[in-house]
This record gives structure tokens, sequence and C-alpha cells, in this order.
């Protein structure tokens, strides 16, 4: 397809949330709809049916600002049919063409529609796929845009041997020093949990109450859509739990959400056998990637998660980069303001991480 001018879909119809269901991203799911309505988001699913005939969902949530103000948001959508160009411009137009769609669909109140777009490039230094005008970049990203994937059509020999040879010998290691890791359903959380706080008050990240957690599994095991399955992994030395991880296994995809350590026991490397485990069982489960889900953009010492950054990179992948996050206004004032709010949150969490990363490199 080869779209020109404004002509990209034939329309743009409301639909339930049971169509969302075949979408490639667990974010355009029916179920990531149904939980994120849980929690104060208005959950509106549409039906495009695209030039050519083919028909596809998108999933736009929205949630309230404050009295008689909104935003909607798209969460790496829209996915686009086969054979769709790949120049920027084209899929810029497109945006804006299904954003203006949109503005007549949502409630009047919605001051504007924030899209990150599934479409990434590949490679450490390849820069990330510009959106062009009218769209405004965000303040802040919703949905990390650089990640690393990892092929799990590879066998567990390759799997290991794409990785740095200092994650493969931590792997080992956490394994000969008695590191067990075992998966627990949703009783486990208050575990996760305990870990979790002690992970946020160690590197400053915000985290969601106990319930949200709970929720996410409660709702995967009650949705209709039986590919799902939202799993825990424990990792205990002398029945201590020191790490855990939440990962989201859907379709041909497994999601690494979560991540918890504790400050104690450090030395037996659990998080490095965490993911192996968690590889090795999605692999098991027949799917094709492992979505680390998420590294600041480049390699840089300065940035307050470059130990991220060089955690996830050591497992081998493919480094990728979406565009981010980007706003279309359709109330240009309110969107400024929030803009600005944005930024200005931002830039105090900003402070606050890197105060934190040098009191500990002392």
């Amino acid at each position: 397809m080869n779209p020109s001018g404004q002509s990209f879909f034939r329309s743009l119809t409301p639909t339930d949330l049971g169509r969302c269901d075949g979408a490639n991203s667990f974010l355009q799911s029916g179920f990531w709809g149904s939980f994120k309505a849980r929690f104060g988001w208005n959950a509106r699913p549409f039906l495009i049916e695209w030039d050519g005939g083919v028909k596809s969902s998108i999933l736009v949530i929205r949630r309230r600002l404050g009295p008689g103000v909104s935003f909607a948001y798209v969460p790496w959508g829209p996915e686009l049919p086969p054979g769709f160009s790949e120049d920027p411009v084209d899929r810029s137009r497109l945006l804006e063409a299904l954003g203006r769609s949109l503005k007549h669909l949502l409630p009047h109140d919605t001051a504007f529609i924030r899209f990150d777009p599934p479409w990434y490039s590949e490679g450490p230094e390849t820069p990330r796929p510009p959106v062009y005008g009218p769209f405004k970049r965000s303040s802040a990203d919703v949905q990390p845009p650089d990640t690393v994937l990892i092929d799990l059509r590879l066998s567990e020999e390759e799997l290991l041997g794409q990785m740095k040879s200092k994650w493969r010998y931590n792997i080992r290691l956490s394994a000969k020093k008695g590191v067990a890791i075992r998966r627990m359903d949703e009783d486990g959380l208050d575990i996760f949990y305990s870990l979790f706080k002690e992970t946020s008050r160690r590197d400053r990240i915000a985290i969601h109450g106990l319930d949200y957690y709970q929720t996410l599994f409660s709702q995967a095991r009650e949705y209709r859509d039986g590919s799902l399955d939202v799993r825990l992994y424990v990792a205990e030395h002398e029945a201590e739990p020191i790490a855990a991880i939440i990962v989201l296994f859907r379709g041909k995809e497994a999601t690494y959400l979560y991540g918890a350590s504790s400050d104690k026991k450090r030395n037996l490397m659990a998080p490095y056998g965490l993911q192996y485990r968690a590889m090795v069982d999605a692999k098991a489960a027949l799917c094709e990637r492992y979505d680390l889900f998420g590294i600041p953009p480049r390699l840089d010492s300065h940035h307050p998660m470059a130990g991220l950054y060089q955690f996830k990179t050591g497992f081998g992948g493919t480094i990728i980069h979406r565009s981010g996050s980007w706003d279309l206004a359709y109330k240009s004032l309110v969107t400024g303001l929030f803009s600005l709010a944005e930024r200005t949150r931002k830039g105090f969490r900003s402070i606050r991480k890197l105060r934190s990363n040098r009191a500990l490199n002392l």
C-alpha cells in the first residue's frame, strides 16, 4: 500500500474490546483495555477499515485530567496493515488523519490525543523513526521507546552464546551458589511487593500500590483471551527471597514487566538467573521474542539508568528504538499547560535520581 494525500482508511467505527484480542502488542489488546479500565481509564476500541479492505482494531484509552478535561492515549498503535508505506511522512500523515477522525468520536472534553507509534528502527546508534507536525513531542514518554528484543527461536546454546561472557558466568554462578528460582502464583505477590518497595527506595522509582499488581494477575486469569499468562518468578537463597520478576506471556511474545531485588546478597547475581529462567520458559511456551521492555536510548555513563542499559543489553538480542510519545492537540491551551506540568514533574524526578546515584557512588 502506498498512500497518497489523506486517503488512508475507509472508515473508523466503534467496536467491542473483543476485536482487539488479535492485536500484536498486549498494549493494544482487549485485556489491557479491560485492565486499565479498573484504574480510572475509559477503554474505547475502534475498527479501522483500511484502503484495500483490510480491517484491524485500535485501542484508545482515555483519562480525566481535571473537571471537564480529559486526554486520549493510543499505546503502540495503530498497527499498520501489510504493505503500508515505510515513509515517515506518510506514516505521520496517517497519524494525523487518524487523530482528526478520532476527535469526532471522542467526548468533547478531550484536550489532546497521544500516540505511541509501534514502528521502530534497529541498532544501538540508529535514530528513532521521526514523527512530523502538527504533532509535538510529549514531555514524557508513557511506554519505553527503547528496548532489547531477544530472539527465542535460537537454541538455548545459542541464547547463551549471544550473551556477554560475564552474563553467562553470572547465570551459572547464581545456580552454583544455591539460588533457587521458583514460579509462584499471585499469592506470592506479597513477597514481590516487599522487594519492590525496597527497589523503589533504592532506585528512586515510582510504583503502584499492591492492588495494581494483584489486579494484573486476576484480570489476566479472568479475561476471555486464553493466550494470556502473567507469571511471577521469585529467586530465593536459603529460603530468603532476594529478587523477583513479573513476565507477561502472550502469543508469540513474552514481556518482562517488573523486577525487584533486595539490598542483601546482591553478589549472588539472582536477577541474571531470573531472566534466563523466564527466557527458557517463554521459549518452551512457543514465544518467539522476549522483550526486556525498556532501556535508556544509548550507552551513557551519566544517564541515571545507565546500569539498566548495561544489564539488559548484556543478554544480547537486538536494540530497537520506537518514536516515543507524540501529542496532537485538540485544545491547544490545555495541552500546553499539561505539557508544562508534565515536563516540570519529569525534571524533578530526574534530579532525584541523579542525586541518588551520586550518593551511591560516593
